[in-house]
């Protein structure tokens, strides 16, 4: 069962740090022209409700370590930038319908606007990490900047290997190669680069930033995984996606992997053929055809177990992270977390 007490805990430090890393973003954004196709769009997601993880997390660690939230903040709202601008493209190449409980940017404005918006947040996130210099010195931004760069080469990285499973309809993927994509795609800047981040600006670079890349893995990868699953079985109003879109997409989650092993040749032609179809001519009753063989082969379970599995080891691993430093409501907030992440309401 979930802990409520904890869970609420965790919510209520999300939405505090969301709603200052929301409100810093918005003052980085320019009022300008041409503002009814580009300006005034780039708001769109980031006023959406989400659940700022990462700019929580990055913030979160800082003053963990000693920090403070002002010298983090806008490292934190470049980080959410990013990921603002990776889900207007995302989105896009998924040919996904919805995002944060509302249509997709490119359902609305149509597929160039939409990659243009995502361009230029991509652009804008330059400007707080720029703003760095005044505060925190230049050895601290370039750092800083060092980092960032790292993310977003491992989180492209890992889009182009999901993307090319799709592409090439890859049916024989094992986990150890979804794990492999995930770390890149997910783990590094939803999890590990906010926390070397978070704990870089608190010590000025005085610490081994290592220290967090195992526990950022199993941390990200059991959130990508619970991700996953409420996908398929998550609550519509809740979940703010489309459910089922991974399956319309044709992504290959750790359940769709797990299936294809299972299923035998005849079912595995069937997904095969489904996956070869193109989104705009699959139909309803095929996706739930293939949930149907997922459920069949236990493939749900199966991610569940997994994901708990890697919650358990990101328990472990916070203690080589964090173990060192001071309890406080900080440390006590990322510790929460890691179960908060797979205990999402289904």
């Amino acid at each position: 069962m979930p802990n409520k007490a904890r869970n609420d805990f965790v919510q209520t430090v999300l939405n505090r740090y969301n709603d200052i890393t929301i409100k810093a973003l918005l003052s980085f954004l320019p009022a300008k022209e041409p503002s009814r196709y580009l300006y005034d769009l780039l708001p769109s997601y980031p006023e959406r409700p989400g659940k700022g993880l990462r700019p929580g997390l990055c913030i979160a660690t800082c003053k963990a370590f000693g920090g403070d939230i002002s010298s983090s903040l806008q490292s934190a709202v470049a980080i959410e930038m990013f990921h603002n601008a990776f889900l207007v493209h995302d989105d896009v190449e998924d040919g996904s319908q919805f995002r944060r409980g509302s249509p997709a940017l490119h359902t609305q404005y149509g597929t160039g606007i939409a990659i243009n918006v995502g361009d230029a947040l991509m652009v804008q996130s330059l400007r707080p990490l720029m703003a760095n210099l005044s505060t925190l010195g230049p050895k601290l931004t370039w750092q800083i900047f060092s980092e960032i760069e790292y993310m977003v080469s491992q989180s492209v990285e890992g889009q182009a290997m999901e993307l090319g499973w799709v592409r090439d309809n890859s049916l024989d993927i094992i986990e150890d190669e979804y794990l492999r994509m995930i770390l890149k795609k997910t783990c590094w800047y939803t999890c590990t680069s906010p926390f070397r981040i978070g704990a870089l600006i608190a010590t000025g670079g005085s610490i081994n930033l290592n220290r967090f890349n195992r526990f950022g893995f199993y941390v990200g990868a059991a959130f990508q995984i619970q991700d996953d699953i409420l996908n398929l079985i998550g609550d519509d109003a809740k979940y703010g996606k489309e459910i089922g879109g991974d399956i319309w997409e044709g992504k290959r989650t750790m359940m769709l992997i797990h299936t294809l092993q299972a299923c035998s040749e005849t079912e595995k032609e069937r997904i095969r053929l489904f996956l070869l179809t193109p989104r705009s001519n699959r139909v309803e009753s095929d996706v739930r055809w293939v949930q149907s063989i997922m459920s069949k082969y236990e493939s749900i379970e199966f991610a569940i177990k997994n994901a708990q599995q890697l919650a358990g080891a990101a328990l472990r691993e916070f203690y080589v992270a964090f173990g060192d430093i001071p309890d406080s409501a900080d440390k006590k907030f990322i510790h929460d977390i890691i179960l908060y992440m797979i205990e999402r309401e289904l």
